[in-house]
């Protein structure tokens, strides 16, 4: 194996000596021999950003700390996607582009010191001429490993694949204050065959979010065979996260062996008018949540981001479907727990020219929280803050719900607007608050917003 230790190439452990140049000299002596791996040995080693090359594995020993400048000229300017939109961003910590075979091993630490940058974001955001740095991101690249290493403090976002193909990403630790800035953990955008298992990840924004840009992104890339396994998440927005940049389509995505604690929302699929593209054939099984707002969330009038007041994203009339009308479609829940539930069990709401459709939810046990806590299940306008509900639908088509228990619940355990095709098999409502129909269904106008009861049991 062809090692190249960065302290053999000028870099001073435990020093205010930045490593920047002697990482950069290892790397290219690793690739003038046609590749390597650099090692980082124990110690602190301060630096700015660090550019990959091909056939490049940077190896982290136990101990070992590469602590991330806070300085912005530290971070040339590149371009890349922020926020779905491509656009000219400060380099991520750890950045390459166009690349094949490169690798983040290790036991030791990336240390993002976000702090400055979350202060600027929140009080001086005049200051960011350039979006934060990511702390680890690669555009177009083939087969990319991330594992074992402990990523900390992300100036923005954690780990971002931006068009990659053959991506791994095992057994890592994230761990960013929950109160930091757009911190999420590990998002794949418009990414085919990732592969997301075995990792702890504690952050300020979603947990694993996967994404597949905006309507402002010219080249629509799908992001799909997305595998999330045997992880745990803690804080953030959300668990597992799809959109709301998704105009490129989601698709073939499975989730499985999970625990969400503390959350905010479980699941949460999310988009709105004007952005397009398709979330379909997603699978997600064997998932334990605790003190979540809401469990499930399907949400297409999300109002978050540009444009996302406008009248044409909240408007409960329909609208022509063209190719700027999103669509969730064939998505699929079974064996899940959810513990202390605070705002409702689940909350699925798709357009009034564009159902969400093709929905099932088998073997769940929902439990709402005793002294449970107001909140809004999802980013909509119209939607009051809820407490203790069930699953709230609207606008749904072929839905089904088979052995489902919902405990401590207030009203119905299912209640429909506009929904065709709604199935409730085996199910029960355990300690309902205030006694009613297990179903209640009814025909919600858009324009007076009268409602015509269509029946129930």
């Amino acid at each position: 194996m062809n090692m190249y230790n960065i302290v053999d190439y000028g870099a001073i452990k435990d020093s205010e000596v930045p490593a920047t140049s002697a990482i950069r000299n290892a790397i290219e002596a690793a690739s003038a021999a046609g590749g390597g791996t650099v090692h980082v040995p124990a110690g602190t080693y301060l630096t700015g950003a660090i550019f990959l090359n091909s056939n490049i594995e940077l190896n982290l020993s136990p101990g070992a700390i590469l602590s991330f400048s806070t300085n912005p000229e530290d971070y040339p300017v590149v371009e890349s996607r922020w926020e779905g939109v491509k656009r000219e961003v400060h380099a991520s910590c750890v950045y390459g582009r166009d690349l094949v075979n490169i690798s983040i091993t290790g036991s030791g630490t990336l240390e993002g010191n976000g702090q400055p940058w979350w202060d600027k974001h929140r009080h001086t955001p005049d200051d960011l001429h350039y979006p934060r740095p990511k702390l680890i991101s690669f555009d177009s690249c083939e087969r990319v490993t991330i594992k074992d290493v402990t990523v900390i403090n992300s100036p923005s976002w954690t780990v971002n694949p931006i068009g990659c193909s053959n991506v791994t990403i095992d057994n890592i630790s994230i761990l960013n204050p929950a109160d930091s800035p757009n911190t999420d953990g590990i998002n794949p955008e418009s990414c085919t065959n990732v592969r997301i298992s075995n990792c702890n990840i504690d952050v300020g924004d979603d947990c694993i979010a996967i994404k597949a840009g905006t309507e402002d992104t010219k080249e629509r890339v799908a992001c799909e065979n997305i595998t999330i396994t045997n992880c745990t998440m803690i804080h953030g927005h959300g668990g597992v996260v799809l959109g709301s940049e998704m105009s490129g389509d989601i698709r073939n995505v499975t989730i499985s062996n999970c625990i969400f604690k503390q959350t905010d929302r479980g699941i949460r699929l999310k988009s709105r008018r004007g952005r397009g593209g398709i979330i379909e054939d997603i699978r997600i099984s064997n998932i334990v949540m605790e003190d979540v707002i809401c469990p499930f969330i399907l949400n297409l009038y999300y109002f978050c981001g540009p444009r996302g007041k406008e009248k044409y994203v909240w408007d409960k009339n329909p609208y022509p479907v063209t190719i700027e009308t999103p669509y969730f479609r064939r998505i699929h829940f079974a064996n899940i727990t959810a513990r202390n539930v605070h705002a409702a069990a689940g909350f699925l709401y798709g357009l009034a020219e564009q159902y969400v459709s093709e929905i099932s939810f088998t073997n769940i046990d929902i439990s709402i929280a005793k002294n449970a806590i107001a909140g809004r299940p999802a980013m909509m306008s119209g939607i009051e803050d809820m407490k203790g509900r069930g699953f709230y639908l609207g606008n749904v088509r072929d839905i089904l719900f088979e052995h489902v228990t919902i405990e401590n619940h207030e009203g119905p355990a299912f209640y429909v607007e506009n929904g065709e095709s709604v199935e409730v098999i085996r199910c029960q409502s355990k300690n309902t608050r205030k006694p009613e129909k297990l179903l209640e269904q009814v025909i919600v106008s858009p324009k007076n917003d009268d409602h015509a009861e269509l029946g129930g049991e």
